[in-house]
């Protein structure tokens, strides 16, 4: 299933979002789209909270366990996050009072770390004066200072020193990016839902931007070069 459709079914699931209702673990599977084998096997693994029992063999479930499941499963096929990180994270939670900047850089460091590669860039330093030049907050071990180094390394190596040395402004439209974002999810209010809101809205919001930018340097390369109706 693509990010895009996992959101879709995901907004649908409203009609679901009864207040004080319950369902069997058949109901929770149809209603969350989850298999029956896959919710016991995150029930085992306590990733989600065990149902109230109603006999020896049977449980019902309700809309906290809707919304775990949805929380672990954006985790799970968006975030890509081993199980026993996701854990950790859910641990961290239902703590009275959570560090929410430590587990969103927890949840989103797999999605940030887009080359591999061994070894310290040379154009490391120069990520590390850009962070310091424009007072951002940012861990030493952070995934993303090698990949911007790694890209500032080969656009050099491709004779593309005009759109390296243009590092500024491409840091300045990331801050507004970024600031929309954590708006955004900052307005759900509940540590799991924004949670959620980081992990589905990153991956989905990166394949947004690389979209809207191809418009927009359409729309430049027409408005620069001229524009012709094909």
């Amino acid at each position: 299933m693509d990010s895009s459709t996992f959101y879709y079914r995901y907004v649908t699931l409203s009609i679901f979002e009864v207040e004080g209702s319950s369902m069997r673990i058949a109901e929770l599977s149809r209603a969350a789209e989850v298999p029956v084998p896959t919710i016991k096997y995150y029930l085992r693994e306590g990733l989600l909270p065990p149902g109230e029992l109603t006999s020896p063999n049977q449980a019902q479930y309700g809309q906290l366990h809707l919304e775990r499941l949805r929380l672990v499963r954006a985790l799970v096929e968006v975030g890509r996050l081993p199980i026993a990180t996701i854990r950790e994270l859910l641990a961290d939670l239902e703590r009275p009072d959570p560090d929410l900047h430590h587990i969103l850089g927890c949840s989103l460091k797999p999605t940030s770390d887009l080359i591999d590669r061994e070894g310290p860039s040379a154009a490391s330093a120069e990520v590390d004066e850009l962070i310091e030049r424009r007072g951002w907050h940012v861990g030493s071990e952070a995934p993303a200072r090698r990949v911007v180094a790694e890209v500032l390394t080969a656009m050099r190596q491709l004779d593309a020193d005009d759109l390296a040395a243009r590092l500024d402004d491409y840091a300045a439209v990331a801050e507004q990016i970024a600031a929309i974002d954590l708006d955004s999810v900052g307005r759900r209010g509940e540590p799991a839902a924004i949670l959620y809101g980081a992990v589905v809205g990153t991956v989905l919001g990166d394949t947004l931007i690389a979209g809207l930018r191809r418009l927009a340097q359409e729309n430049a390369s027409a408005r620069q070069f001229g524009h012709r109706e094909a």
